[in-house]
C-alpha cells in the first residue's frame, strides 16, 4: 500500500530536507526509521525539499510499503523511531498513484522576522532576529500586491536552480503582526529554488525603505536576479501546508 504522512520538523541541526553526503537531513532520517521497521531500505518522496535550517510545520512524504498497520499505528511507530526533530502529525492510506510531489497543486510558507530590541535566545533559530528594526508595514503589503499573480520569477530565484520553466502562480501574499514578530504568509501554485526567501529579503527592503515598492515589479519584469533583494536567512523560513 502507499502511505501518505504529513510530517514537522525542526530544520536548526539539518543540512536540509534531502539526502546529501555532507550532513544530517530530514530523509535520511525518516527512511532510516522505515529501514528499521522493515528489515530494508524504502524510499521516500517529500513535496519538495528545504534548505538547511528550514522548518515545516505541514511537509507531505509518500511511501509505499508491504506492512499492514492503522494509520494511528503508523504514526506511534515512526514517531518512536525518528529523532525528537521530526514528528509524524498525520497518516492516511492512499491511492497507489498518488504522488507526494507531482499531484501537489498549491503550498503555503510562513517567514517570520524579530522585531525585538533584544532576542530572547530561545527564538534564535525560529525567527530572524532585526535588532529592533520597525519597518513600514503598509509599504510591504502594497508593494506584495505586485508579486500577487501569474509571472516569470526569474529575479526571484536562486542563480544556480536548474530549472527551465520560472513562471510561477502566487495566489496571496499577506503580512500579520504577532506581538514582536512579523510574519508573511504566502500561497502559490509552486515556488522556485530560494523564492520564498528572496521574496522575503526583498519585501524588508521595501519596509524599511532600502528600495522603493515600485522596484519590486520592476524586478519582476527584469526576470534578472540582481534586481531582487538579498536572500533572507533560513530560520525564519517554515512549510506551513500542502494542498492536493
Amino acid at each position: 500500500m502507499r502511505i501518505k504522512a504529513i510530517i514537522a520538523y525542526d530544520g536548526t541541526d539539518f543540512v536540509g530536507y534531502q539526502v546529501q553526503p555532507n550532513g544530517r537531513t530530514v530523509q535520511q532520517e525518516i527512511e532510516k526509521a522505515l529501514q528499521k521497521m522493515h528489515k530494508g531500505p524504502i524510499k521516500v518522496v517529500a513535496s519538495g525539499r528545504t534548505d538547511a535550517r528550514v522548518h515545516a510545520t505541514g511537509q507531505v512524504i509518500h511511501f509505499d510499503t508491504s506492512l499492514t498497520l492503522t494509520p494511528s499505528a503508523w504514526q506511534k511507530a515512526l514517531n518512536v523511531n525518528l529523532p525528537s526533530d521530526i514528528r509524524v502529525m498525520e497518516v492516511n492510506e492512499v491511492a497507489p498513484n498518488f504522488h507526494a510531489r507531482f499531484d501537489a497543486v498549491g503550498k503555503r510558507y510562513r517567514y517570520i522576522w524579530s522585531l525585538e530590541e533584544v532576542q530572547l535566545p530561545f527564538r534564535r533559530n525560529y525567527a530572524v532576529f532585526m535588532k529592533g528594526v520597525q519597518p513600514n508595514i503598509e509599504a510591504m503589503q502594497r508593494a506584495a500586491t505586485l508579486i500577487v499573480g501569474e509571472y516569470d520569477f526569474s529575479a526571484f530565484c536562486a542563480a544556480n536552480t536548474s530549472v527551465i520553466d520560472k513562471v510561477r502562480t502566487v495566489h496571496s501574499l499577506t503580512f500579520e503582526k504577532h506581538s514582536n514578530e512579523l510574519h508573511m504568509v504566502i500561497e502559490g501554485n509552486g515556488f522556485l529554488y530560494n523564492m520564498v526567501r528572496i521574496i522575503a529579503g526583498t519585501l524588508w527592503e521595501v519596509g524599511i525603505a532600502k528600495r522603493s515598492e515600485q522596484s519590486v515589479k520592476e524586478a519582476i519584469e527584469s526576470c534578472q536576479r540582481e534586481k531582487a533583494g538579498k536572500t533572507a536567512p533560513a530560520q525564519g523560513l517554515y512549510l506551513e501546508k500542502v494542498w492536493y
